[in-house]
């Protein structure tokens, strides 16, 4: 009997680690969700790369994988296939693509997480309708993916690199610089900085946007200080690349109109004169990472760069 192609997709995050089984359609066989365990070290989170997929790759029963596609989080050289940096996992111009080609012996995809979402919205989701639009990752980063004309842009790794650019706030950041929108705007900031605040510890910004809705002053002051740096990011990211919409994803997008008419407000006046994108929430969820690098693997079996 004729064995059914598919692919292994792993998207680390700074916090999980997604992966799937993913046929040719795009459609999701099997499931994996694991800590990144950043904390525990590179070694650590590469060993979970492998048990996760070597966990699919078992679990593919009738189906022949034929090729592995991985995104991972912080600055990434996708022709290189190095990991760079990262401060949310501890990369540093780690040689990843050889590294899983050695060790699983398939074909590997490589690239961005954050990028492979917007390739996945291209795809599957809210950007199949535009040539040109930013998607936004708001999760324990804030990154971007810019699609112009169709294309992902890489930028030698460096494009969408929105969080690291200063929102204006006295707020240090991880990376080692001060008043970077990730900084203040990450979900991981929001629940952070409400913490400091207030005393009171949360379970993630989706904690504090609960306390938004209810009316808390602690929790509208972060949330605002928030959205008022991301609406700078997206008008400034706007006002170079002039793209048709943004697409905002990640976790913190679950806020839906909480989180997305503010920044329909505040990047419309930030751009003054200039058009102001549609703004709107991704349709693919904490899949799209999944499915991007999926397309990616797909490639790579195919030997399309």
């Amino acid at each position: 009997m004729l064995m059914t192609e598919v692919v292994v997709a792993v998207d680390v995050g700074g916090t999980v680690i997604k992966s799937a089984l993913v046929d040719r359609a795009g459609q999701f066989l099997k499931r994996d969700r694991r800590p990144t365990g950043a904390a525990q070290g590179t070694e650590y989170v590469l060993g979970a790369i492998l048990a996760a997929i070597a966990t699919l790759r078992e679990a593919a029963g009738e189906h022949e994988v034929v090729a592995v596609g991985v995104g991972v989080t912080g600055v990434i050289d996708e022709e290189a296939g190095i990991a760079v940096h990262s401060e949310n996992v501890g990369w540093e111009n780690a040689p990843l693509k050889s590294i899983l080609e050695r060790e699983t012996g398939l074909p590997i995809g490589f690239g961005h997480d954050v990028r492979n979402g917007a390739l996945a919205e291209a795809e599957y989701g809210v950007g199949r309708g535009y040539d040109d639009f930013i998607f936004v990752a708001i999760g324990t980063g804030v990154s971007a993916g810019v699609v112009i004309g169709g294309e992902v842009i890489s930028g030698r790794g460096y494009s969408g690199e929105i969080g690291h650019v200063d929102a204006g706030l006295d707020e240090p950041c991880a990376c080692g610089g001060t008043g970077c929108v990730e900084a203040v705007a990450s979900a991981a900031a929001v629940a952070r900085r409400y913490s400091e605040l207030t005393g009171t510890d949360v379970d993630g910004a989706k904690e504090v946007a609960e306390q938004v809705r209810a009316g808390n002053p602690a929790a509208i002051r972060v949330w605002r200080e928030a959205t008022e740096a991301l609406s700078r990011a997206l008008a400034w990211s706007a006002g170079v690349v002039a793209p048709q919409a943004i697409v905002i994803g990640g976790g913190m997008a679950a806020a839906g109109d909480l989180l997305l008419t503010p920044l329909r407000e505040r990047t419309a006046a930030h751009l003054n004169i200039l058009p102001c994108p549609v703004i709107r929430q991704a349709e693919l969820g904490d899949e799209a990472g999944c499915l991007g690098t999926a397309i990616l693997a797909w490639r790579a079996a195919e030997g399309v760069s």
